[in-house]
């Protein structure tokens, strides 16, 4: 019981440590997994079929978190005092 309250607060800690799209991908795994579980349990009445939907579910959240989030806007104009071409991204 002690080695899984540290592992937990371990992986709590390095959960801390995402960037913006890795925090929504986690999310989206969060809601697809659980979700997939429930309707794996509820269609296969099996303990084995909730845990594959809820693999499977946890795989299509990430990503469909990942594709669904908005792309960065950038704007991009030549500076006469620097000479080049600056970026700058909305």
């Amino acid at each position: 019981m002690k080695k899984v309250v540290i592992v937990s607060v371990l992986c709590l800690f390095l959960g801390a440590c995402e960037s913006a799209r890795e925090e929504r991908m986690g999310q989206g795994a969060l809601i697809g997994g659980a979700g997939g579980a429930i309707i794996g349990g509820v269609a296969s009445g099996t303990p084995q079929g909730a845990i594959i939907g809820g693999v499977a579910g946890a795989a299509v959240g990430a990503v469909a978190a990942d594709m669904t989030r908005s792309p960065r806007r950038s704007h991009c104009y030549y500076s006469e005092y620097y000479q080049r071409r600056i970026c700058r991204n909305r």
